[in-house]
């Protein structure tokens, strides 16, 4: 889970981008810059838009944790 010391710098948002319906695949390319987590296992990155997301090698997976999925959890602003 992301860290954050002053929720000053944060805003709420419902937009769907959060939904983890529009998770990403390894090798996509990232809509937004932020922060992904993986809905199998929970490990956390940050990405710039635009960037491809990191190959199925990127980090270990049991099989019990299903397939690599990186779900939009902070979106920077523009």
């Amino acid at each position: 889970m992301a860290y954050y010391k002053d929720i000053n710098f944060l805003d709420f948002n419902t937009g769907s981008a959060f939904d983890a319906v529009n998770a990403l695949s390894p090798g996509d390319r990232a809509e937004y810059a932020g922060i992904y987590r993986c809905t199998g296992c929970g490990h956390e990155i940050a990405i710039a838009k635009g960037h491809i997301m990191p190959p199925q090698n990127h980090h270990s997976h049991g099989l019990l944790n299903g397939p690599i999925l990186w779900q939009l959890i902070v979106a920077a602003k523009h």
